[in-house]
């Protein structure tokens, strides 16, 4: 099996420009995703890791640290449609890609282990993403939040396979007689999606290539795209372990968040 690990990193972010090089802790930002990626990597035979970028200043940094970039056109839409056009202009083509965004930096490399550990266990997986369930603190910390930002945090429902139902920025499933399922259980039945994708290459060209989703367009989430056309989407489950306090802050949007990424490494230690 040969597998890539595609690393999105977009230099001319509007509300955080040169983010992938901007230092969190005297490292930039790319470097450590990067450095996550391939120490998940080493796990697995035929295993490669590339930057893919817009921007000459990132395919710079890139080439003076030594990691294998590709630049791509600014004018792709998304990280997905940047991972593909990098995979259309490999002569040697992956049979699994995973997307792994360059403003991850907490991303533990257990959870880019879990995702391609589902490929190489059973190849017939259309797509993979991981899902953690919520304690009960976590679910109610999780409504907390969604009183003031609604569309922040990802659940989902699963059959026994742990293929997909659905994906919302609702909470489901809702819990009749929840008392009962809290004196039961320290976990809650709520799954939290955990953004990262891993597909097959042909499911990714068609993915790709499919128009935005009805129900894609009404809930924000690029997933429900594939739902709706038939792809099924396997959720692997993962669990934060020591690092829970990652879980609150899974990626880097604008400045303020390198010094919560900062506080998080600070507390908890190095990945």
């Amino acid at each position: 099996m040969k597998t890539l690990i595609c690393i999105p990193a977009r230099y001319a972010s509007t509300r955080f420009p040169g983010k992938p090089l901007a230092k969190i802790a005297g490292k930039e930002m790319l470097l450590r995703v990067v450095e996550n990626a391939r120490k998940a990597a080493t796990k697995f035979e035929n295993c490669a890791v590339i930057v893919a970028t817009e921007d000459q200043r990132i395919v710079d940094f890139c080439q003076q640290n030594g990691i294998d970039v590709r630049l791509t056109s600014d004018a792709c839409r998304t990280g997905t449609d940047r991972v593909m056009e990098v995979v259309n202009g490999l002569a040697d083509k992956p049979e699994f890609v995973l997307n792994l965004q360059g403003d991850n930096p907490l991303c533990p490399g257990w959870f880019i282990e879990a995702v391609l550990g589902e490929y190489y266990k059973d190849n017939s997986v259309e797509t993979v993403t991981p899902v953690t369930q919520l304690s009960w603190a976590d679910l109610d910390k999780l409504r907390e939040n969604k009183k003031t930002t609604p569309f922040s945090g990802t659940t989902a429902v699963v059959d026994e396979n742990g293929d997909a139902y659905w994906f919302s920025k609702n909470i489901i499933p809702a819990i009749r007689k929840e008392e009962k399922y809290r004196d039961a259980s320290e976990k809650s039945p709520v799954l939290r999606h955990i953004g990262l994708y891993g597909y097959r290459t042909d499911v990714l060209q068609k993915a790709t290539a499919l128009p935005e989703g009805v129900y894609e367009k009404l809930e924000g989430l690029e997933q429900l795209r594939w739902i709706e056309n038939g792809i099924k989407v396997r959720t692997v489950k993962v669990e934060y372990g020591k690092y829970a306090p990652m879980a609150s802050l899974s990626g880097v949007d604008n400045p303020e968040d390198v010094e919560r990424v900062e506080a998080v490494l600070a507390e908890c230690g190095e990945l």
